[in-house]
Parts: C-alpha cells; structure tokens; sequence
C-alpha cells in the first residue's frame, strides 16, 4: 500500500484518522494560514487544506497526504482558535443562542503523481442560550483554547448545542471521515471492510 501522511500535527484529527485502521505517519505541514484579503471562509479551508498537504510533497514523494484545514464562520467573520480562557469566553458568549458554521477543507495529495483532490465539507451547529456562567463552568472544565469554536464536540461541548447540521459529526472535530474515505478509495485504497 502506498504511504499514508497525515499533513497535521492535530492529536484529535489523528485519533479520527486512526478509526480507519489503516497506517499512516504524521508530519508538521509548513503553512501560513493568514486569510488572503478578502478570502471567504469556504476558500481559505480549501487553499490551506492544499497548502498543507503540499507542503509535505518533497519531504514524501511517494505518500499520499492528507491535508485539513478548518475555518470558522460567524456573522460574516472568520474565526480562529481562542488561545486563551478570555478569547474563548468571548466567542461562546458571542455563539449563545445562534448558529455558527464550520467549512472543513479536506486534500487528499498522491506525491508520486502529483494528482490532488479538494472538497470543502460543511458543517454547522445550533447553540443554546448559554449564560456566563455555564460558559464559564464549560471552559473551566474543559479548556478547549487550542479548537475552533471554542469547545470539544468529542466531550462536554456537546452540551452546548442544541443541535447539530451536517453529514458527518467527524467534520467538526477536524477531519472529515465519510468525505476522506470516499477519495482514499478513488487513489485504490482498501479499507479494512472494503
């Protein structure tokens, strides 16, 4: 079988890899993620889903490599990682009671043909009315500082939502699996049950 990378250093989207129990290696993508000007959320999932994988292609000529990225929207802002209890505060007061979306850019990148494949998934969640002192509890308790959105669906974060939208729940936490496995089978990639 052909190498396997996956272009993130990200522990959740390599545990999500790891539920296909196929092999693969990890690699830190070199990547600027800073939005070009006027960039759309959809585009810059995209770009930097490419980026990233691409970035691996010399290091790992005959690999495939995965590259995801995901974007944040909110009210016409692309959002990023809080980095901080103060940043993450901020945004879950901001998300109480809306709807907030996520578009994952997945890039599955064959480095020995150098034939590529790009969708962008995406992916939304409805949040309760949540006061600030739940949010406060929430973060305590989990301090998601390093996740887009400001929480782990994966954990105590699903308690946020009132509801969830899209085809793949994987999505929101980085990687989205239905998705990937439909164009690892395009490269002829067998799964474990295929």
């Amino acid at each position: 079988m052909q190498p396997i990378v996956l272009a993130s250093t990200s522990p959740y989207r390599k545990a999500l890899l790891e539920k296909l129990c196929i092999p693969f290696t990890t690699a830190s993508p070199s990547t600027d993620e800073t939005p070009l000007a006027g960039e759309q959320s959809q585009a810059l999932a995209e770009r930097l889903s490419l980026l990233k994988a691409d970035s691996l292609r010399s290091q790992f000529a005959d690999a495939l490599i995965i590259g995801s990225d995901q974007v944040v929207a909110f009210e016409g802002e692309n959002l990023g990682k809080p980095g901080s209890f103060e940043n993450a505060f901020a945004q879950l007061r901001r998300f109480s009671g809306k709807q907030v979306d996520f578009y994952t850019g997945l890039t599955v990148l064959d480095a020995r043909s150098n034939k590529s494949q790009t969708i962008i998934e995406p992916f939304s969640v409805q949040f309760r009315v949540l006061s600030d002192e739940q949010i406060s509890r929430y973060l305590n308790t989990e301090k998601p500082y390093d996740c887009a959105g400001s929480f782990k669906c994966e954990g105590l974060g699903i308690c946020l939502f009132e509801r969830m939208i899209g085809d793949d729940p994987n999505t929101l936490i980085g990687l989205p699996l239905i998705r990937l496995t439909t164009l690892l089978g395009n490269t002829g990639i067998q799964l474990p049950i295929a």
